[in-house]
């Protein structure tokens, strides 16, 4: 397992797939550029047409509320 990031076979990572209402292909960009800058997000996946969102990341190093408040921000509405 890397000591940097937390990464390998047993990282205790989570995948949230969220459903997200208001995006733009210009703020989906930006949605996604935010998330990955927050500690402990790996990977995200945005469908901008539907709104589907995949978040893998750390909960050790990131809240749910943290990735919920980068939506928040945009004025975007995120249900899980």
């Amino acid at each position: 397992m890397c000591k940097e990031c937390g990464c390998g076979e047993t990282n205790g990572n989570t995948r949230l797939q969220f459903f997200v209402k208001g995006y733009t292909e210009e703020n989906a960009k930006e949605v996604e550029r935010a998330l990955l800058g927050l500690p402990g997000v790996l990977f995200v996946h945005i469908h901008a047409h539907d709104g589907e969102t995949v978040v893998d990341y750390a909960p050790a190093k990131t809240k749910l509320m943290d990735i919920i408040g980068v939506f928040s921000a945009r004025g975007l509405e995120a249900a899980l």
